[in-house]
Formats: C-alpha cells, sequence, structure tokens
C-alpha cells in the first residue's frame, strides 16, 4: 500500500471530556485516568552474590546448554551473529548477549489511537492490563463454565476500556470461539480498535495474524507506514515452550514487530517442578536465559528497538501437578526477576493471576499477593490485573470488577498526597484547636479535606451488618455483578473518526473474502 495517502484524523468532537479525567457516571465513581509511578524501593531478596549467581547460571544456559530455536529465520540470523548451530539447538556467549541486551532501552512510549492513553512502560511506572487469553467465560447469570463468545469478549473489552485503573488492552479477554480461527483476529481486533482507545496487543500466531493486526492498528491511528515504523502503537507477549525452546510462530511475530519498531514482551512460562526446576532459583535461573536470547535476538535485527522481560515463575501442586499462583513461591519469584530485570536495565512485566475457579475469597486472597508482588518488585507491566480465574481457563466480569477495586488502592496506595508533610499536612493549627478535649470532625482543616482524604470504594461495603442485611445482605460476587452490568448498560464507545472505521471495517471485510489466516494445514 501507498504510504503517502492522505491521513485521517480522529474527529475534534469528543465525548465525556480528555481521557485524564473521570467522566461522571451512574454504576460507579472511579479515580482518574493516570499512569501510576511506584515510589517504593523495591524488595531485592537477593544478595549481590545472589543475583551474580543467577546471572552466571542464566549465561551458562545459553553457553553450555542451549536453547531450541525452531524458526528458520531466527535460525539464520543468530548464525550470522556467530552463535553455534546444531540442528535447532543455538548456543550463545554471554558477552554477545549482553552487549545486545545494554542495547535496549530501559524505559519506552507506547501510542495508541488516543494519544491522551499514551503509557510509559518502565521507569517507576505501574501499568495494569485486563484479563487475555482464557478459552472460557464464567458469570453468576450463567453460572457454570462455559465457552466464551464474542458478545463476552466484547463485554470484557468494555470494561477494559471503562476502568481507568486498567491502561492497556491485552490479548482477547475471553476466545470467541463462535468465530471461526481463521477470522477471529479481524473481528476481535475490530471489536478492541473500537469500543476502546487504550493501547492494543497482537498475538504472534503466524504472519497474517500479525500483519492485519499491524495494519488495523495503523489505520485506526490514522499513521503513514512511516509513522507506525517510528515508534511504538502497539505490542506483543510471547512465551518460549518450556523447558528451553521458542516455537516457529510466537519467533515470527516477534520478529515482524521487531522489524517495525513496535513494542516488545517476552514471558517464559515456568512452572516450578514441571517445565522448570522446583528451586525457584533455577526456576528464575531458566527464565532469564529463555527471555534473554530473544531480546538479544530482536536487539540484533533492530537495535533499539522497546523490549520488556516478562516474569511467570510460580510453582506446581506437587500433589496433582496443577499450577498455582499467588503463592509464596510465586511472590518470591516475581521479586528476584524484578532484582534481575533491574541488573540487566530491562521493564519487567509480570501477571494478576490466582488458581481460583470462581470469584471468591481465594481467588481474592492469591489475585491481591500476585498483584502486591508486582509492586514489591517494580513491575512496570501488569498482565491479567483484572477478570482472571482457573490459572487463566476462566475470564469472569465479576472478578474483573472485584480486581479494580484492588488496583485503584493500589494506585491510591502510590498516591504522594498520602505521604506529604507540608505544614498544611503536619497540622498543627487543627491539633492546637482541638486540643486533648475534642475531635477533628467539625474543624475547618477537616472540613476543606474530607471529601479527598481517603480512598472511597466503589465496591467494598463499609456498613455494619444490620444495615448490609437491610440492604439485600449482597456478597461481593454479587454487588460486582450488579456493578458490571450497569456499567454495560451505560458504556460509550470512545470516538473514532468515522471514516477510519469504514476504513477498518473494509479491511475486515477483504481480508474475510482473502479467507483471513490459514488454519488448515
Amino acid at each position: 500500500m501507498c504510504s503517502d495517502r492522505p491521513k485521517r484524523r480522529r474527529s475534534a468532537t469528543r465525548k465525556g471530556g480528555r481521557a485524564g479525567h473521570a467522566r461522571p457516571t451512574g454504576a460507579i465513581q472511579q479515580m482518574d485516568w493516570r499512569l501510576p509511578v511506584n515510589m517504593d524501593r523495591p524488595t531485592e531478596p537477593l544478595s549481590e552474590e545472589g543475583v551474580q549467581a543467577i546471572h552466571d547460571g542464566a549465561m551458562r544456559i545459553l553457553e553450555e546448554i542451549g536453547i531450541e530455536f525452531y524458526n528458520p529465520e531466527a535460525k539464520a540470523l543468530l548464525r550470522e551473529a556467530g552463535c553455534i548451530i546444531d540442528g535447532d539447538n543455538v548456543r550463545m556467549g554471554r558477552d554477545w548477549i549482553m552487549e545486545m541486551v545494554a542495547k535496549a532501552p530501559s524505559q519506552f512510549d507506547i501510542t495508541p489511537r488516543n494519544p491522551d492513553r499514551k503509557i510509559t512502560v518502565g521507569g517507576g511506572h505501574i501499568l495494569f492490563g485486563n484479563v487475555s487469553s482464557p478459552p472460557n467465560y464464567w458469570d453468576m447469570e450463567i453460572g457454570k463454565k462455559v465457552p466464551g463468545n464474542r458478545e463476552q469478549c466484547a463485554n470484557l473489552l468494555k470494561l477494559s476500556q471503562y476502568f481507568n485503573c486498567i491502561h492497556f488492552v491485552g490479548g482477547y479477554p475471553v476466545e470467541p470461539v463462535d468465530i471461526h480461527a481463521s477470522v477471529r483476529h479481524l473481528d476481535v481486533l475490530f471489536d478492541k480498535l473500537t469500543l476502546t482507545d487504550k493501547v492494543a496487543h497482537a498475538y504472534s500466531l503466524g504472519k497474517e495474524r500479525v500483519e492485519d493486526v499491524m495494519e488495523m492498528v495503523r489505520i485506526s491511528g490514522g499513521w503513514s507506514h512511516e509513522e507506525f515504523d517510528a515508534s511504538p502503537k502497539m505490542y506483543t507477549n510471547i512465551n518460549s515452550t518450556s523447558p528451553l525452546k521458542h516455537d516457529f510462530p510466537m519467533m515470527d511475530g516477534w520478529l515482524r514487530l521487531a522489524r517495525r519498531g513496535q513494542g516488545l514482551v517476552v514471558t517464559p512460562f515456568t512452572l516450578a517442578g514441571a517445565m522448570a526446576p522446583v528451586t525457584m532459583a533455577g526456576a528464575v535461573a531458566q527464565s532469564l536465559a529463555e527471555g534473554l536470547c530473544a531480546i538479544a535476538l530482536a536487539q540484533y535485527v533492530n537495535p533499539g528497538v522497546a523490549c520488556a522481560i516478562g516474569t511467570f515463575t510460580s510453582n506446581v501442586d506437587m500433589k496433582t501437578g496443577a499450577p498455582a499462583f499467588g503463592t509464596p513461591e510465586y511472590m518470591r519469584s516475581t521479586q528476584m526477576t524484578g532484582q534481575m530485570a533491574r541488573f540487566y536495565g530491562l521493564p519487567m512485566r509480570s501477571s494478576g493471576v490466582c488458581a481460583a475457579n470462581v470469584p471468591d475469597a481465594q481467588a481474592t486472597w492469591e489475585t491481591s499477593n500476585s498483584l502486591w508482588a508486582a509492586v514489591q518488585s517494580g513491575t512496570n507491566m501488569v498482565y491479567h490485573a483484572a477478570g482472571w480465574l482457573e490459572g487463566g481457563l476462566i475470564a469472569s466480569p465479576e472478578k474483573f470488577v472485584m480486581d479494580c477495586e484492588i488496583l485503584q488502592q493500589i494506585q491510591r496506595y502510590m498516591d504522594p498526597q498520602i505521604w506529604a508533610t507540608t505544614p498544611d499536612d503536619i497540622a498543627l493549627d487543627a491539633i492546637r484547636e482541638v486540643g486533648g478535649d475534642g475531635h477533628f470532625f467539625g474543624t475547618q482543616h477537616t472540613q476543606d479535606r474530607y471529601t479527598t482524604a481517603f480512598y472511597q470504594p466503589f465496591l467494598s461495603d463499609w456498613a455494619n451488618y444490620e444495615a448490609w442485611e437491610a440492604n439485600g445482605g449482597a456478597w461481593t460476587a454479587e454487588r460486582a455483578h450488579r456493578k458490571f452490568r450497569e456499567i454495560i448498560a451505560e458504556f460509550e464507545a470512545p470516538p473514532m473518526d468515522e471514516a477510519i472505521r469504514e476504513e477498518l471495517a473494509d479491511f475486515v471485510a477483504r481480508r474475510k473474502a482473502e479467507g483471513g489466516a490459514p488454519t488448515d494445514f
């Protein structure tokens, strides 16, 4: 396609004001859109000797054991770079790895079609994304696990757009199996780009899907090809096939997005005791080796391209083999990987995950453990921060709403207003006024600040038992279901220039007529 076509810009008429300000709604009064900055010092379990030991372990895996690369183009590039190729096995020297990884930026921006939704990955920023990729869906009306469909996927996209504490929109929030796999990416990306205006993701599952999504994102922003390639407008996440393998389609997508300067996240899925050593140090070392080699390859192809290293290191239940999340081991491995990511100068991705099957107390404590591990580790991108159940096999709107209550509290925890120490914050005049024989409710100091002094929940119920019972006695998931339905009922899609919407629809129709992505081999 010609790159010098007239650019189509979004309409100047916008609903609801700027993205940085909360729009009054009937369902909830939520916090404003902002990119939270984690001001806490990260938790670092490893000593300097521990960091060096894990680094040496990762490098020895790459030098002595090697990684299987099943993508011929990737192997050819690695051979050109001087790596040792034996069939599919690739061994690479630590000096080369470190030279390449050093080219990756420690911080980068991704700008979607609405520039007010630009995100910064790295530094002190911590960003939250929606649940991605479960094949099944659960809500309280259905009352059981069912395969996902397009309507459910669209509703979860609406939640992703609605909540200001969700900063980027990952893969399909539930797999819509009612759409044929050959064209599923076209319909879901059309929904994603029209129902949301936040940073979008592309699955690296074959060249057709990756190329289609890049083109649709480009169209959505009204960018020329040169403008699209000049800086990240979207991103992909790939997973190594642990232990010690990178498959063909994901590496294909990795290279395609690398060449076009888009965001790249590599996340080895290393479950200790199954796909990685049972010890957390061994699992983290293996995870780093699998991730660093992909980042090194991306930097060899396009020096300076935006990369982040992910962690999905947890443990399995040694009684059943089932994955476990939000465990003490998961929390420590996330902290350890964060410490190593800073050693390599890379932004990091982790996840808000749990193994619970329904949005119950187990789901809450495991997810909370995972999210606070992200805070403690200095994570920059938190995948699956809202809506994840059953180890990633179920997406739930009730869980999504419940998780956003946690995310808002984390964002409030990071608000510098809480620990401000100006004379007004020390409040000596108010303390003198009240003395030892009064209260602060009626002071002017309190009256001036009471509406914003403390976090105000939209889901938690702070009433006493009698008031809660008189109001219907709804448990948390029931209240979350009501909020979900209210949000969907009042949802308004963000504005999009009609000419851009038509161009997207025409592209989808044309690619469907051409057959979409091949699924039969």
